[in-house]
């Protein structure tokens, strides 16, 4: 395959540094190389238990059991993790302390997806009898299929043979990026057969920046007698009292049946400004057909929209009505962007 990125450069650099930038580029590509083989894998064979597999996680009325042990036990957790953040009821078993007492953790609802590269980790044994002799449906991710591990699980995820990065070949590197890759697109896979939506996602991510930019309009718009609205009619010394005391830089003008017909800003009265001005009424000032967001839109789309449209300010509709407002500074207070 063509590669279409530059040479690295590394001119004007001392030995030391050019050696230690080479080394990083052939690490890099040799994990591309490994990533373009287990894709090809999918298109070549591994596709068809990967949808068993998926379909099989999909059925359970249980969770997802994911173990391994060394890396292949990092990966699991990783794995385990990114399924239950995202629709699918998962957790950890570390495979040593499950012949300690934790195989209490599984039971025959569950599905048991166990990780080893060369599938025969002793410490898996425990695991892969316990499922046989309980009939839990076994899952093995692993590039022997003629293993232990292969031999004994009901589906085979087999990865693909793969370089190592390490130039001794020892230390996991294409191998354990592969096998947490397999994770990745299992979890993503799931997530889109269960029609997982980002609302169910801030359920499982409260906290800090990814919880604050899953947050909707309306959970953070002021509402009610917060809002800065007056009707047709209304004269522009009166406006602008309003506009004064909301403190948001915006009068929304209302028709008789509380629709928002336009709104009054800051620009407004600069552009307009007269020796009549205020005695004129909103609607000779207003701008028309503002610019609105719906309740359901995400914070940190509305953050893009409020950015994207040069405003500070923007009212939040429903059929037409404003049932809230927000203003920049609550989508950066939050923490949306």
């Amino acid at each position: 395959m063509q590669s279409s990125i530059a040479p690295l450069d590394t001119n004007g650099l001392k030995a030391e540094s050019k050696a230690c930038l080479e080394s990083a580029d052939r690490t890099l590509a040799t994990e591309i190389s490994a990533l373009i083989a287990l894709r090809d894998a999918l298109r070549n064979g591994l596709g068809t238990p990967f949808v068993r597999t998926v379909d099989l996680l999909r059925s359970i009325s249980g969770r997802v059991i994911v173990t391994g042990i060394g890396k292949s036990g990092h990966i699991g957790t990783k794995m385990a993790a990114s399924m239950a953040s995202t629709g699918t009821p998962a957790f950890f078993v570390h495979a040593s302390e499950a012949s300690h007492g934790d195989l209490g953790m599984i039971t025959p609802d569950d599905v048991v997806v166990a990780i080893s590269w060369s599938g025969e980790t002793m410490e898996l044994a425990s695991i892969i009898a316990y499922t046989r002799r309980f009939k839990v449906p076994l899952v093995a991710i692993t590039s022997s299929p003629q293993s232990a591990l292969g031999k004994a699980a009901d589906i085979v995820l087999a990865m693909p043979q793969v370089t190592e990065a390490c130039p001794h070949g020892l230390a996991p590197t294409s191998s354990t990026l592969i096998q947490m890759a397999i994770g990745d697109a299992l979890a993503v896979a799931l997530l889109e057969a269960r029609g997982f939506t980002a609302q169910e996602f801030r359920i499982f991510h409260p906290g800090g920046k990814l919880g604050a930019s899953l947050r909707l309009a309306r959970d953070i718009m002021h509402s009610g007698e917060a809002m800065p609205l007056t009707p047709k009619g209304t004269l522009m010394r009166e406006a602008i009292v309003m506009m004064t005391q909301k403190g948001f830089g915006i009068v929304g003008v209302v028709d008789e049946l509380n629709r928002l017909v336009g709104i009054v800003t800051d620009g407004d009265l600069r552009r307009h400004i007269s020796t009549n001005f205020l005695d004129k009424t909103v609607e000779e000032i207003m701008t028309s057909t503002p610019k609105t967001i719906p309740g359901d839109i995400l914070s940190a789309a509305a953050l893009e929209f409020i950015n994207a449209s040069s405003i500070t300010a923007v009212f939040v509709v429903e059929d037409g009505r404003p049932i809230g407002i927000i203003h920049l500074h609550d989508l950066l207070r939050i923490g949306a962007a």
